[in-house]
């Protein structure tokens, strides 16, 4: 059996602390050994035994095979960087980078130096949406005319967090639109054309806090949207094909899990309340029934990312993939920024 991977991860703030430490702790065949954070006393009260240090130093430690990157957008793209030089494999939190260069740039280093770079696109793990793609590639639904996928938020409240500054990445859209649009990616492929539309709708808010794109496909219509002030929120699935209809409300519930501190993958991880499916019979609408949610499966991301660097499975995502994303939050950028529908 091979040894587990030796494994840094670069910041402990809210996606370092919450995800990524209980996550990669959790997985078989790896191994958090290292910590680079400026709260050493936070993180030893969380993590006893573990070595924190700054990030220069795990770069030259040669016993650390993997990076996870998880501070600030704007330093993703440079620090995935400097650890694949360094000869580690990178895990790096959405969104992958700030532009769809630094993207490329990040898998020309890879592809130079013969290391792994992915990208922590966790919600394809989330139970709601296996249980949608179900339904979709089984024909469930029959062909999709819309696709609705919301997430919706009441933080009316401004906090002082990177995130809510006015700063390179900072704002929904990269945030929570990073899921949404690898969801849709995943799902449907690369659409046709995008709009989208951004607002900050808080009283003081520097950054986009709602978003509303538009994916096209042909016919089909695939809307995405983000909002901090919905205090009554809408579905977080909405559907609507030939042969039925499927609506989902609440938010996958792993990510309540592990700010509980719930062990990972223990009884009852990543279950959630049902869904409901419409189906047709012929040109109408049968009783609604019970859909079951299937368990999400968080744990799945960096199984596969042993696996993956033990050369046993494939990257649980691969770069090309994040790749497609990033150039969708590009250009869905440039549409608010001109107000148009841009074709990709």
């Amino acid at each position: 059996m091979s040894a587990p991977v030796q494994t840094a991860l670069v910041g402990y703030g809210y996606a370092g602390k919450t995800f990524h430490a209980p996550l990669i702790r959790a997985a078989t065949g790896l191994e958090l050994t290292t910590v680079v954070s400026s709260r050493p006393a936070e993180v030893h009260a969380d993590l006893p035994g573990v070595t924190v240090c700054d990030f220069e130093t795990a770069l030259a430690d040669p016993v650390i095979e993997l990076m996870v990157v998880a501070t600030p957008n704007d330093l993703h793209a440079p620090q995935a960087i400097a650890a694949l030089k360094a000869g580690k494999h990178v895990v790096i939190d959405k969104p992958f980078a700030l532009t769809t260069a630094e993207a490329e740039a990040v898998i020309a280093a890879a592809k130079a130096a013969n290391r792994l770079a992915t990208v922590f696109h966790n919600r394809r793990w989330d139970g709601d949406f296996l249980t949608v793609k179900h339904l979709i590639e089984t024909g469930a639904l029959g062909e999709i005319s819309l696709f609705i996928s919301r997430f919706d938020r009441f933080r009316p409240a401004l906090r002082n967090r990177w995130r809510e500054q006015a700063l390179p990445g900072s704002g929904l859209w990269y945030d929570l639109g990073a899921h949404l649009v690898d969801q849709a990616i995943c799902l449907f492929g690369t659409p046709d054309a995008i709009t989208l539309d951004l607002a900050q709708q808080r009283e003081g808010s520097v950054v986009d806090d709602y978003f509303h794109a538009t994916l096209f496909y042909g016919a089909r219509r695939v809307r995405l949207q983000a909002s901090a002030l919905t205090p009554a929120p809408g579905p977080r699935f909405e559907i609507h094909g030939r042969l039925g209809s499927y609506v989902k409300y609440g938010l996958d519930t792993q990510e309540e899990g592990l700010k509980a501190g719930q062990p990972v993958g223990g009884e009852g991880w990543g279950t959630d309340r049902d869904g409901v499916l419409t189906p047709v019979s012929g040109a109408d609408p049968l009783p609604p029934l019970a859909q079951p949610t299937l368990p999400g499966r968080y744990p799945a991301f960096y199984k596969g990312m042993a696996q993956a660097i033990h050369g046993t499975g494939p990257l649980p995502v691969p770069a090309e993939e994040a790749l497609s994303v990033m150039r969708l939050l590009d250009l869905g950028r440039r549409s608010a920024e001109t107000g148009r529908t841009l074709a990709l």
